[in-house]
């Protein structure tokens, strides 16, 4: 659907056409082939708040979804106003929906695909907050860089099926384009912006429960993988034979009030407006605080009325968990000047993948 919007100013009026998500046009949802849950990859199933662990990359959004949010992302104002770079991803946007980008607000908050998304990772997810709508990894190369990758891809393919009989490449670039880490918020739904018909890798590598590594093959134009990466260890490896890798993060957390939220902010700190931040995280998380509450004095007051016992060893079990999750809100708000802009502390774990220690999920 297309809304006229009238800019005017003394001298002139421009008519410009701005491009509304509609479901029906942008949505092009294909499910996952498969979706791994948390005890398959070595993790208790209750170790977050959802048995699903990882999904296989799945058709989200139409070809004019994806250009749309393309086109916004690459406004002189966006990188301008919302660009960060750190010591584990070199190019990053953040914070820029809905004020610079209402397709891409809109698509995220539609309860279409919120539905789908809620599906995939078995619990009803809402959006992080706005600031967290469509975080976008960056790695752009030049001509000549992927020219010389595809070369090389090519003299390797050549060299294993003369050696071995076989078409294929067990050359692999381990070098992520995000560095080993945990997510700060429960899941992600990580969406790949750009044409990757002669990429080679970027697969998304997971660390399992008993210390091996797996990857998950990287999606397509247009497709997503789900992850509940705040409680996998993961990094995205590097894209080789294409000129650009965009993808678009989009953090999601529960929307009941009453399932735990350990959200945090140490990853995010760094590479973020605090005060918007801030503001996000205290104000949902005064929002579960006022749910909970409200829910313990109803439940109280029901007692009461039926002449029960008051529930001492209950209360006093609420109020811990009161006391802890006040203590943990305010552990992650921490003092701005304390704040060091770019540097994000990596997960300690070697950035070494080899093909005895890893299981592809894309098997072929």
């Amino acid at each position: 659907m297309l809304a006229s919007v009238q800019a005017e100013n003394s001298l002139f009026t421009i008519s410009v056409n701005v491009l509304k998500f509609d479901p029906k046009k942008h949505l092009a949802f294909t499910p996952p082939s498969e979706i791994l849950m948390m005890k398959d990859i070595g993790y208790p199933e209750d170790a977050g708040v959802s048995p699903v662990a990882v999904s296989q990359p799945f058709q989200l959004f139409s070809p004019e979804a994806i250009q749309q949010m393309r086109k916004e992302i690459f406004k002189p104002e966006v990188m301008e106003n919302c660009g960060y770079s750190s010591n584990i991803a070199a190019c990053q946007i953040r914070g820029y929906a809905p004020k610079y980008a209402p397709f891409t607000h809109d698509a995220w908050h539609n309860p279409q695909t919120l539905a789908i998304i809620s599906k995939i990772a078995g619990v009803d997810l809402v959006p992080w907050s706005d600031y967290e709508v469509a975080h976008i990894n960056i790695s752009v190369k030049s001509d000549e860089q992927t020219k010389e990758e595809i070369a090389t891809i090519n003299k390797q393919k050549r060299f294993f099926a003369d050696d071995e009989g076989i078409a294929g490449c067990p050359w692999e670039d381990d070098k992520p384009v995000v560095g080993w880490h945990t997510d700060s918020y429960p899941f992600v739904c990580v969406l790949m912006m750009s044409d990757c018909t002669d990429m080679v890798g970027g697969e998304t590598a997971l660390r399992t429960g008993n210390g091996d590594v797996i990857k998950v093959r990287g999606p397509q134009e247009g497709c997503a993988v789900i992850l509940q990466g705040r409680y996998i260890t993961h990094q995205a490896l590097r894209a080789l034979g294409t000129k650009e890798r965009i993808t678009a993060v989009t953090s999601f957390r529960p929307r009941s009030p009453y399932l735990k939220d350990d959200s945090e902010l140490r990853t995010v700190r760094p590479i973020s407006d605090l005060s918007e931040l801030y503001y996000d995280f205290a104000e949902y998380r005064l929002e579960i605080m006022e749910e909970r509450i409200r829910k313990e004095r109803k439940e109280m007051q029901m007692r009461r009325k039926s002449r029960k016992k008051f529930d001492t060893l209950a209360h006093k079990r609420f109020l811990e968990e009161s006391i802890a999750f006040v203590e943990h809100t305010d552990h992650e708000i921490v003092e701005d000047s304390k704040v060091v802009k770019g540097f994000i502390e990596e997960v300690d774990i070697p950035n070494v993948v080899t093909l005895d220690d890893v299981y592809f999920l894309s098997r072929t």
